[in-house]
């Protein structure tokens, strides 16, 4: 399930956009935040398990990066330094959420059951099976990922998702690398079970039967029969 290996970006380049940004350096400040946009919010998504959530803690944690971006001095990745200060946004919200009780708002397109605007198909360009099939899945996926641990899922989507090293992994959580590993296993572990158990009850249904169908045989074999036993008594 991993992701497309992903380019690495030169430390040095790191260091130079970081020194342009603390200069006041608008597009440097813009190009930092365009490059690691994928990342960042997936990570905060992961742990947040909401789309608006996790772009307004992503452009908290930017405001935060662009306030204090002379604390950068290039000991760790600029990438790793951003996922450190998006994943305690993302968790300064979680705290908050609990402490306050809040019930976070369902979201109409979160609901499978009711169609968004964008899911309402348009029938002068109705998209090919093979989109709305991948569409599905990886829906699917996405609600089987938000079901683990946040331990679990914030380590599946850092590794498998954006394809961090274990290390860069470790440095942007503060944990070891074998817990990296130990969680990673885990999260796939239980996903490959979510997903199994979704194969099982989908198969029940795979080439229904029932319904229309059923009274379309047995009507056909019934009126045919008739036929027969007609002929026969002639």
């Amino acid at each position: 399930m991993g992701s497309a290996t992903r380019p690495r970006v030169d430390s040095a380049d790191d260091a130079a956009l970081a020194d342009r940004i603390g200069r006041g350096d608008h597009a440097a400040f813009e190009r930092m935040m365009r490059r690691y946009n994928g990342r960042l919010f997936r990570v905060a998504r992961s742990i947040l398990r909401d789309d608006a959530e996790a772009e307004d803690a992503l452009q908290d944690a930017y405001l935060d990066a662009y306030r204090h971006i002379a604390a950068y001095r290039g000991t760790a990745a600029l990438g790793t330094w951003l996922t450190r200060i998006v994943i305690n946004h993302a968790l300064m919200r979680v705290r908050k959420q609990k402490r306050d009780r809040i019930v976070l708002p369902f979201r109409a397109s979160d609901d499978s059951s009711q169609p968004s605007e964008s899911d309402v198909t348009d029938e002068r360009s109705e998209p090919p099976p093979s989109t709305v099939l991948r569409s599905e899945i990886r829906r699917l996926i996405e609600r089987r990922i938000d079901e683990l641990p946040v331990a679990f899922r914030t380590v599946f989507v850092m590794r498998d998702v954006e394809d961090l090293t274990v290390q860069e992994t470790a440095d942007c959580l503060g944990i070891p690398g074998a817990t990296v590993r130990t969680r990673l296993f885990r999260a796939r572990a239980l996903l490959r079970e979510a997903l199994a158990r979704d194969l099982d009850v989908a198969t029940i249904d795979v080439f229904g039967f029932a319904g229309d169908r059923c009274d379309r045989i047995v009507s056909g074999a019934l009126a045919r029969a008739a036929e027969v036993r007609e002929h026969q008594g002639r």
